[in-house]
């Protein structure tokens, strides 16, 4: 098979989908990799590292399109990548389809079968392909906060950790997942006053003995909710439904509870954000205000950070996009882990969230493989 990676061409975007390392697995396997030119800039890899790795170096984006069997790419794609799409082409890629009807629209007039990072499972009912850069988003959710907490950046002008005689800055972390937990080490480790709200006991009593009582945990409730964003500096939204639009656990109504200047940082942002204010910004203007409240909301935070993001994100991806190009459409079949992250086959939307948030059919993975 020929594995094609495209640069990213989002803003601010600089991982990649293929690292070198990456490549020589695919060539082992006894694949071609089609790398565009430029395409490992962001993380240090230039064009040569790759040719070293076994990759050949196309000189356009379109080319590599036109040429590969399955596309390789980090980010989901973008308007004018969709439409270079076809039937009987693998796409293997974060896509966030539930917030987003016409990428879903564009990918399923391509005809192309696009399997998504974000919903793939493991045996342990987990993201494994989603797992590594919601770590790497809840550590970084807690350094843009803190950013945006300074005073010259519009904030409330807290020191999260505080100091001698002075009481440390609060953070609220709503949701208790990978982004949850890392979101809170990293508050934690910085000496501030932090509170996990989440709305599952087990969970809950899980965290409790991780950070064994330096973190408080709170069941949410909306009473909850309002008590600790109405005292807190930094709010994270960390709330994930797997391949859903994220719920609105913030209103408008109770930005007008909170500390001036307080920063809210939506993590959850690519399924649509869990804050009602919530809009997705860029790197490039990461911040906005709503009544008096910083929104930080980057729907690509981890490329702020591409090199460890990218060897983070291929660690994670290596596997089973080789089961995807040593197999093709059956590692689909014979995987329930990769079936689960098929989430477009041949025009038919097989991922059920989707399906439902956006108002399609949904069409069973096993049925619709089988039909084509």
């Amino acid at each position: 098979m020929r594995i094609g990676c495209p640069k990213e061409i989002k803003n601010h975007e600089y991982r990649v989908g293929l690292t070198p390392g990456s490549v020589r697995e695919y060539v082992a396997h006894g694949h071609e990799v089609l790398v565009e030119t430029g395409a490992g800039a962001g993380i240090g890899a230039d064009d040569g590292a790759y040719q070293a790795a076994g990759a050949k170096i196309a000189r356009t984006a379109e080319e590599v399109f036109a040429r590969s069997d399955m596309i390789v790419k980090v980010k989901e794609p973008q308007p004018n990548e969709w439409v270079q799409l076809r039937d009987g082409q693998i796409l293997y890629t974060y896509l966030h389809l539930a917030p987003d009807p016409e990428q879903t629209k564009g990918l399923v007039a391509s005809g192309v079968t696009a399997v998504a990072y974000e919903t793939v499972t493991d045996e342990r009912g987990g993201l494994p392909l989603l797992a590594p850069m919601s770590e790497v988003a809840g550590r970084l959710s807690i350094q843009a906060g803190a950013t945006a907490l300074q005073k010259a950046n519009g904030g409330r002008g807290v020191l999260l950790g505080g100091v001698p005689g002075v009481l440390p800055g609060k953070v609220a972390v709503i949701g208790g997942g990978v982004v949850g937990l890392h979101a809170a080490k990293m508050a934690a480790g910085l000496g501030a006053d932090v509170t996990i709200i989440d709305r599952s006991i087990p969970r809950l009593r899980q965290l409790d003995d991780i950070f064994n009582g330096r973190v408080h945990t709170r069941y949410s409730t909306v009473e909850a909710l309002e008590d600790e964003c109405f005292s807190a500096d930094i709010v994270v939204g960390a709330v994930l439904i797997p391949g859903a639009a994220a719920p609105k656990l913030v209103s408008r109504e109770m930005l007008s509870g909170m500390k001036k200047g307080a920063v809210l940082v939506d993590v959850a942002i690519d399924q649509g954000g869990c804050f009602e204010t919530s809009h997705a910004t860029t790197h490039a203007e990461p911040t906005y205000v709503v009544d008096g409240i910083i929104h930080y909301c980057v729907a690509n935070m981890p490329g702020a950070v591409p090199v460890t993001s990218a060897h983070a994100l291929n660690n994670a991806t290596l596997h089973y996009g080789l089961q995807l190009a040593d197999k093709g459409l059956k590692a689909i079949l014979d995987d329930p882990h990769l079936r689960n992250g098929l989430n477009v086959h041949k025009g038919r939307i097989t991922n059920r969230a989707v399906a439902e948030a956006l108002g399609y059919e949904m069409a069973e993975p096993k049925a619709a493989l089988a039909a084509a």
